[in-house]
């Protein structure tokens, strides 16, 4: 196996604002765990707790099982989507737990391996699976999508101008020539697109985030946790969502916004018909970003946005 070594993006933060009772066991289930590093440092600092960590990486798994060998008789590992976590805690007993934990995207080892084929810095396959057990790869996805299936999936998870444009050049393009190397589809990007503009996001970048996003469906994956973290929250339990992108970042503010609203029927009824009630209270109003310090040491925490909030009531 190669090295897996990743630094964890906003551990202080994290370490701070992810609280567990004391005077009890605690259950943490860490939903994408990678290298481990969040959860190592919050098993370090808190003997009580128990952790039970996914991931689709059999990698990270294996580097995980490492690190978090201090606490070898406290640790549940499981490779698999985050969205099957419940089901995993199910299998343990685990009917509620004291906090989930979610740091989204993609690590640095994965970015880092040509191999992977995250990065279009790299040459190599235009593979892109967290798990590489799953049949869809990024080539695959270029080679049998319609244009009409990869403007959209550029427009939307990549949000740049000129993804209709550069769908219709990628079914032109495999016509002759089917997808097969990060190195293909940056050339097109670039005979498309053109290069990008200094001081700003190169445009491959986009469209290889855009790519990676829908080959492993990674906001279908954080609906559905959402919509089952408040049920399996014990009370005062916490939820941290670490997003690197806009859409993700999104669907969780919007998430938090609406279960810590009382009411959620139109403005102007005299009296409430929804029947909604506040489940979670927002411990970061705006999002936790990194410190100066942290930037100058990870740049690749630049991105990074937490936000936390608590269960209320039952």
């Amino acid at each position: 196996m190669a090295e897996f070594c990743h630094i964890p993006v906003l551990p202080d933060e994290v370490t701070t604002l992810l609280k567990f009772p004391a005077d009890k066991p605690a259950r943490l289930i860490d939903g994408t765990l990678g290298g481990a590093s969040h959860s190592a440092l919050l098993l370090q600092q808190n003997p009580q707790l128990e952790l039970l960590g996914i991931d689709r990486d059999e990698d990270a798994l294996a580097a995980a099982e490492q690190k978090l060998a201090f606490a070898r008789d406290r640790i549940f590992l499981r490779r698999g989507n985050y969205s099957e976590m419940f089901e995993y805690a199910e299998e343990l007993d685990w009917e509620t737990v004291d906090g989930i934990l979610l740091d989204l995207g993609v690590s640095s080892p994965q970015l880092d391996r040509p191999e992977r084929g995250f990065s279009w810095r790299f040459d190599g396959p235009l593979d892109m699976r967290m798990d590489n057990r799953s049949e869809l790869t990024a080539a695959r996805l270029l080679n049998r999508s319609s244009a009409d299936e990869l403007g959209k999936i550029f427009a939307e998870y990549g949000e740049f101008h000129g993804a209709y444009r550069l769908a219709q050049a990628i079914v032109e393009r495999r016509e002759s020539t089917p997808f097969g190397s990060t190195a293909d589809l940056v050339k097109v990007c670039d005979d498309v697109l053109g290069k990008s503009r200094p001081g700003k996001l190169p445009v491959p970048t986009l469209v290889f985030q855009a790519l990676r996003i829908a080959v492993n469906d990674e906001l279908g994956e954080l609906k559905k946790v959402l919509s089952g973290a408040v049920s399996h929250l014990n009370r005062g339990g916490r939820i941290a969502v670490i997003s690197f992108h806009s859409l993700e970042d999104r669907i969780v503010k919007e998430f938090f916004r609406r279960e810590s609203t009382e009411c959620l029927c139109p403005p102007g009824l005299p009296v409430c018909r929804c029947g909604h009630h506040a489940t979670l209270a927002v411990l970061t109003k705006k999002p936790v970003t990194a410190s100066q310090k942290e930037l100058a040491a990870n740049k690749r925490s630049s991105c990074a946005k937490l936000r936390v909030a608590e269960k209320i009531g039952k």
